[in-house]
This record gives structure tokens, C-alpha cells and sequence, in this order.
């Protein structure tokens, strides 16, 4: 496997230059770094030719937003919401990253129950139109399962396989984090057999979303679980835990989490070293 850490660590502002959090990702130990495609073209080429300096695995994620929402009952909104997840699949591949995960397939923070199986039914189609996009390019889509309080489409491993299923291309797959499956799952361990082959990418992160606890780590049975499937993939930390900068309101983190961030990754590094050893 590899240990990776998200760059989001170390965001101050969406802005920010992501090289200084791929060179700090080195320095801390790591293998990899997650990047968030919120620059452009230019900035991730940037990004990748450090990375390969230094020997670092990218991988990426993304988001939608409501104007571009691929569930939307309107056309126009869905047509930006392909085009957002095709313009993305670019830019992975920019960045020089196989494997581009996240919240692809609806609007982060907009809950519709009513017209859930709809939005689901219009997800599928979306991520079947890019999917030979994400071929091409040589990139593994990931649908990532978060809680319900940041969505109500795909909060488990079930319905996340259920949708990638659904789409029925190779290039789509499925994204666990172990910071959701905490609320979500009864068995995280379970959760992970349940993804099997599907599984493309693997979040971790303490229950307060700072550095991973290692005794919880030991006690959900993930690893053991990760290794009855075969997964040789990415093992991200994503750890969101620094209050009071433009970023911890779209993260609602209301508090200092780690109050180094720095030493944050360091301390979740080794934790995750020991766990993977």
C-alpha cells in the first residue's frame, strides 16, 4: 500500500499554492499526496513535475458544485455538471494521477430525498457519458461514501458499490473513509470486504477527523480486512483540523484540532506506518 497524505492539511485558503504541501508531504514521510483540483492547468503541471522530483505518488479529488450538479432536475446544470467531472478527469491527468476520487456524483451539502432514486439514476448516466473520458486518460474514477450529514445519496459501502455497479465500467470504482464509515457503518471492516475488487482508494483519519488514532485503527480490523481483498493501492490521511482561516467554514471545523499541523503529519505518518507494517 501507499501512505499518502491530503494537502488540505495545510490549506489556508482554496488558493493556496499546492507545491509547498506536496515538498511538506515529503518531508513528513510520506509516499504520496492528495490534491484537490481547485488551481488550473498550469498550477498542476507545476505540481507534477515536483512530484516526480521528489518521488511523491499523486492522486486527486473533486467536488461538484449546485450550479453544476449532475443530479439536477435541469438540463443546463447537469450538462456543466459532465463537463466540471470531464474537465477534471483532464486535470488528473495534467497532475500526472491515475486515480481521481470525491464527491462525483451530485452536490456536496444538497439533499433532495424526495428525489433521491432520481438523482442516483442521473448520477449513473453522468458517470457512464465520462467514463470512457477517465479511460482514455488512463484515471480510475472513486465514489467516495461520506455521512449524512454531507449528503443523502451515498452514505455507505453498499450504496456506493450499488452505484458503481449501476454505471458498470471499469474505470469506476469506490472510495472508503474510514472517518465516515465511523458514523455510518456498523462493521468497517465488513464495509471493506463488501467493496472487494471495487475498492480504488482508502481515506483514513482520527474520529475528530485530526491524526488517526492507532487503537481504533487496530480495533476496526481495516488492515486485516484490506489484505483479505488484495488492496495494494492508496492509503490516504485526510485531516482536516486547523480553525479560523477561509477554509474551516466549507470544512466546518469550528476548533483547532492538531495545533501543529506540521507535527500533525509527522504523528500520522508513523501511526500509519505502524499500522500498515
Amino acid at each position: 500500500m501507499i501512505l499518502s497524505v491530503h494537502t488540505a492539511l495545510w490549506n489556508r485558503s482554496w488558493s493556496d499554492d499546492v507545491v509547498p504541501f506536496v515538498e511538506a508531504a515529503a518531508g513528513a514521510g510520506f509516499a504520496g499526496a492528495e490534491v484537490s483540483l481547485l488551481g488550473d492547468d498550469a498550477g498542476f503541471a507545476r505540481v507534477a513535475s515536483v512530484a516526480s522530483e521528489l518521488g511523491v505518488h499523486l492522486t486527486a479529488t473533486t467536488g461538484l458544485s449546485p450550479d453544476a450538479d449532475v443530479g439536477s432536475g435541469d438540463p443546463a446544470v447537469r450538462a456543466r455538471g459532465v463537463e466540471a467531472l470531464r474537465r477534471a478527469i483532464r486535470s488528473t491527468d495534467i497532475l500526472g494521477a491515475r486515480q481521481l476520487s470525491g464527491v462525483i456524483y451530485g452536490a456536496w451539502g444538497v439533499t433532495d430525498p424526495d428525489r433521491r432514486d432520481e438523482r442516483l439514476a442521473l448520477a449513473a448516466e453522468a458517470l457512464r457519458a465520462v467514463a470512457p473520458d477517465a479511460r482514455d486518460a488512463g484515471v480510475t474514477l472513486g465514489i467516495e461514501a461520506i455521512n449524512r450529514y454531507e449528503t443523502d445519496l451515498v452514505n455507505t459501502s453498499r450504496q456506493a458499490c450499488d452505484l458503481a455497479d449501476v454505471v458498470g465500467d471499469p474505470a469506476v470504482g469506490v472510495l472508503l473513509d474510514a472517518y465516515h464509515m465511523n458514523i455510518e457503518e456498523k462493521d468497517p471492516a465488513a464495509a471493506v470486504r463488501e467493496a472487494g475488487d471495487r475498492l480504488v482508494h482508502v481515506h483514513v483519519a482520527g474520529r475528530d477527523r485530526g491524526v488517526p488514532d492507532p487503537v481504533w485503527l487496530r480495533r476496526t480490523g481495516l488492515k486485516n480486512a484490506l489484505e483479505e481483498i488484495g488492496y495494494e493501492g492508496v492509503v490516504t490521511c485526510e485531516m482536516f483540523v486547523r480553525a479560523n482561516v477561509p477554509v474551516s467554514r466549507d470544512l466546518t471545523v469550528w476548533r483547532d484540532i492538531e495545533s501543529d499541523v506540521d507535527r500533525a503529519a509527522a504523528e500520522a505518518c508513523e501511526v500509519m506506518t505502524a499500522w500498515a507494517s
